[in-house]
This record gives C-alpha cells, sequence and structure tokens, in this order.
C-alpha cells in the first residue's frame, strides 16, 4: 500500500509540475491542462485503494490518514495554487515584475478567506477520514490510526483562525524599500 500511495504522490506533483510547465512556459496550453488532469485521477485512485484496502482489512497506516487530508486540501486550494502559478510563471516568462503584495485590510482578508477555505478543507478531509473508517469497520484497530487526524485538523484550522485574528488585531504594514 505504502508504495502505491508513494506513487500517487510522486505522480501528482508530475502531473502538476509538467502541466505547469506545458501550459505556462511551452505554451502548450491544452497538453498542459490535459496532463493536470492526471492530478485529481491520481488523488482517486489513492482514495479507491484506500478504500479497498482497508475494506480488505488491511491496517490503516498515518498514511491513509495523510492521503484524506492531502485530498480535502487539494480539492479547497489546488485552484487557487494553479493560478497563483499560472500568473507567476507568465510574469516570470514576459519579465513583467510581480505584484505587490496585499497589505491592510486587504491582507486581512485574504486572511479570513484562508480561515474559510481551510475550515472546508478540513470538513472534506474529516469527511474522507469518515468515509474510510466506516468503510474500513469502525471500532475496530485497523483503522485506530486514522482517528489520530481528526485533532490535527482542529489545529491546522485553529492556527488559520489565530493567524487571521493576529491580522486583525495588527494590520500588516507596507513595507518600506
Amino acid at each position: 500500500m505504502i508504495v502505491l500511495i508513494v506513487a500517487c504522490e510522486v505522480g501528482f506533483w508530475v502531473a502538476v509540475l509538467g502541466g505547469l510547465t506545458l501550459r505556462s512556459v511551452a505554451g502548450m496550453p491544452r497538453t498542459g491542462a490535459a496532463v493536470l488532469l492526471l492530478a485529481p485521477v491520481l488523488d482517486a485512485v489513492l482514495l479507491v485503494a484506500t478504500a479497498i484496502d482497508l475494506r480488505a482489512g488491511g491496517a490503516a497506516t498515518w498514511e491513509h490518514g495523510l492521503a484524506a487530508l492531502y485530498i480535502g486540501f487539494s480539492v479547497t486550494y489546488g485552484h487557487r495554487m494553479m493560478r497563483w502559478a499560472d500568473r507567476h510563471l507568465a510574469r516570470i516568462r514576459t519579465g513583467q515584475a510581480l505584484p505587490a503584495k496585499p497589505v491592510g485590510w486587504a491582507h486581512t482578508r485574504k486572511c479570513w478567506g484562508d480561515v474559510v477555505r481551510t475550515t472546508l478543507a478540513a470538513v472534506l478531509s474529516a469527511a474522507v477520514l469518515g468515509g474510510l473508517i466506516a468503510w474500513g469497520g469502525p471500532g475496530t484497530a485497523g483503522v485506530e490510526p486514522l482517528l489520530g487526524w481528526f485533532p490535527v485538523l482542529g489545529v491546522v484550522v485553529a492556527v488559520e483562525l489565530l493567524w487571521a485574528l493576529g491580522y486583525t488585531v495588527w494590520p500588516k504594514r507596507a513595507t518600506s524599500a
């Protein structure tokens, strides 16, 4: 199982980096988009294989839980990450300067948007974890490592919330050059 998890994760990043390179650097937007579509397919393969393994009596490991978190976060942050990378690569290719990072209340609003996005990612990850636990047989020792990921999700959301609260109280100031 660990070999499949590693293969899917490596394949995911090869698809992402390859698709972005083809789309933004090589000027092949359709081919790049097709390669990028392999990333969620690999996530789905990983999820199905994990569920089948657990249903067949395989014991869950922390890697199975990490795969569940990865799926939740890639669903909610994936499109934003691709958009950022496309813009960044296009600016590098054309020699344009990168845009200024938001400061003040614009940065604070972005932080609160991240709280919402991270909470959604945690909810999706928790749903995947819950589905794997239910599918693998609740109450069995084989799914115990998956339960340990729920507090991790809580910590991630709490840190994101504290981050946004901090910038609400002390908005980010522009740095002088």
